[in-house]
């Protein structure tokens, strides 16, 4: 059986990686249902629990919008060099597992979230992951991208909420935070290079709203 040891000095193996998404086939989820894809933050936070919310404008227009969404298929919001999805080829569908590598103060940490809700309209599209046992924290995390047709801004949502799991995480947490505010801040830029490279309209810089 496969462990739940999600923190290790060296990076898994591909034997290793498939095992772990084996495992967590059935995983249970972690955390309690504090966010919905639609609307965000739902009810107040238990104990314990950070709150994160950023936005970015990443351009204007249905070309814009169609690479943004494009670029989340591609998972580049997870493309950071210090950051990536194991699993590339996962599908944003319900039911989906995600499994996210990250190297940090000299650690390779693995961890498996499942989606638990998607949004795809002509004007939004998105998901929403809650983190199983096989992670270093236990929260939920929704990825969102907005098209106003009035005018015509396309913008890039990231609200999570989380509390450290691992006893490594807890006993880090000023580190851990600062990665989950690097990564906030890495992805917004990833975005807004990712989308700028397949249209004409230029980004903006992301602005932190929490």
């Amino acid at each position: 059986m496969y462990t739940r040891c999600v923190l290790r000095p060296f990076q898994l193996s591909e034997d290793q990686k498939e095992k772990l998404l084996a495992a967590a086939s059935n995983a249970p989820p972690t955390s309690p249902g504090l966010l919905t894809v639609a609307d965000g933050l739902r009810g107040t936070l238990p104990r314990g629990f950070a709150h994160d919310l950023s936005r970015s404008l990443l351009g204007r227009g249905p070309q814009v919008f169609a690479s943004a969404r494009n670029a989340f298929q591609r998972w580049d919001q997870f493309d950071l060099g210090w950051v990536r999805v194991m699993n590339p080829t996962a599908h944003v569908a319900l039911g989906e597992l995600v499994a996210v590598e990250a190297h940090t103060a000299c650690l390779w940490s693995a961890n498996v979230s499942r989606i638990d809700e998607v949004i795809d309209g002509p004007t939004r599209f998105g998901f929403l992951y809650t983190t199983t046992v096989f992670h270093v924290e236990e929260g939920q995390e929704r990825f969102v991208l907005d098209y106003d047709p009035v005018t015509e801004e396309v913008s890039y949502l990231l609200e999570a909420i989380s509390r450290p799991r691992h006893m490594l995480a807890r006993i880090g947490y000023p580190i851990s935070r600062a990665m989950q505010h690097r990564f906030a801040r890495d992805s917004h830029a990833r975005m807004a290079i990712s989308v700028s490279r397949r249209s004409a309209t230029p980004p903006t810089r992301d602005r932190d709203t929490s």
